[in-house]
């Protein structure tokens, strides 16, 4: 599984502006396996859970805010990836 940081690094959607390739992503998207959907959801409540511990604590710790931005910023970095990895073979059905 090759991770892609940008749908631009995409081979079968290098070539496509923008609007088109996000459009191709999300029909991908729609043909992930129950597995694979299961997966992106998982992680994405690995990655939302500690943001929300961090704010709980904001009010004994105020440093916890900053670990929540990161975590905030951290989100897209790491589900994008793995998205778009997981999107890819369904790719070449769109065209």
């Amino acid at each position: 599984m090759k991770l892609y940081l940008s749908s631009r690094n995409i081979p079968a959607l290098s070539h496509l502006p923008l609007n088109q390739r996000l459009t191709r992503l999300n029909q991908a998207a729609r043909k992930l396996s129950l597995p694979e959907k299961m997966l992106l959801n998982i992680l994405k409540l690995l990655i939302l859970l500690p943001l929300f511990v961090f704010i709980m604590r904001a009010s004994d710790n105020w440093w916890a805010l900053f670990w929540a931005a990161l975590v905030i910023m951290a989100y897209p970095l790491v589900l994008k990836p793995v998205q778009y990895a997981l999107c890819e073979k369904y790719l070449s059905d769109n065209q």
